[in-house]
């Protein structure tokens, strides 16, 4: 399919691979390992990651793109709220790819610690080089991550000189802006959800330390929006306080809503308030000429 048709049309279009060679930090899977969804849009067993790409209608389209990444705790990828998203940022001119992003795990990796970073990094690498051929400002380029992705997300935009993925042309890795919905920022010791499966069970305090994103803001880390309900059982709302403060702190531009109620894991609207963030977020990317 011609990219001429994929910009006709609001909908969501075949993946496109993000690596052209043989993925990095791979192994070869196991006979039987093989990617799976469920009926509740839940992805496992990721080996080729790709974008899933939702082009906006040429007419309407502004050049401003945003990656999504999926929570699901390292263990999976929710892609339902994913493409909710992705389909509401169309409406707005915006383009959105889903990004199917590999799952820690010692059967396919060499080193699962860096595999989702690298799958991040690909990602906006392969879409600032496609950015003529798709119609994108690449000094537009914006990350969006819901929980285990907004950990992904944020670890991105905070360890900029943390290169872990090959990138001869020297394309610039860091997004021109972060939106994290009740993200996982802190790697407490009394909150394994997430942490083990990428760090392991026993992890070292220097590990810790290292893989809570709220202890590498700089005045580098790039313009941040952030949600998150006060009664998520899930993921703590302190995560997000945490960035919050450090983002503050660093003198970066930041944005921040705390819901009332809305748990974890919401989509386009709390389903308890029926606000929406949304309508907030786009009013933000106006503020800041995105």
């Amino acid at each position: 399919m011609s990219i001429t048709c994929w910009l006709s049309a609001t909908a969501q279009q075949a993946p496109i691979p993000l690596y052209e060679s043989p993925v990095q930090n791979t192994r070869v899977a196991p006979p039987g390992y093989l990617e799976q969804t469920d009926t509740n849009r839940y992805i496992t067993r990721v080996t080729q990651p790709a974008l899933i790409p939702f082009f906006p209608g040429k007419e309407k389209a502004t050049g401003t793109a945003i990656l999504i990444f999926p929570g699901g705790g390292y263990r999976l990828l929710a892609l339902a709220a994913c493409e909710e998203i992705a389909r509401a940022l169309n409406e707005e001119g915006i383009t959105a790819f889903i990004v199917k992003y590999r799952l820690p795990n010692d059967t396919i990796m060499i080193n699962r610690s860096i595999g989702p970073l690298q799958d991040a990094q690909a990602a906006i690498r392969l879409v600032r080089q496609k950015a003529a051929e798709w119609g994108i400002n690449p000094s537009k380029v914006g990350t969006m991550g819901l929980s285990a992705g907004g950990h992904l997300v944020s670890m991105e935009g905070t360890q900029q000189n943390r290169v872990v993925i090959s990138n001869p042309e020297k394309i610039s890795l860091r997004p021109d802006f972060m939106a994290l919905l009740y993200p996982v920022i802190l790697y407490d010791p009394a909150i394994p959800r997430t942490r083990e499966t990428l760090i392991g069970k026993q992890p070292s305090p220097e590990s810790l330390h290292f893989y809570s994103t709220d202890k590498h803001v700089t005045t580098a880390t790039p313009p941040t929006f952030m949600v998150h309900a006060a009664d998520d059982d899930v993921i703590p709302v302190k995560n997000t306080l945490s960035f919050f403060n450090a983002l503050l702190q660093a003198n970066v531009k930041a944005e921040m809503h705390i819901l009332q109620s809305g748990g974890h894991g919401f989509g386009l609207t709390d389903l308890n308030s029926k606000d929406n963030w949304f309508r907030m977020f786009k009013s933000w990317l106006r503020e800041n000429g995105f």
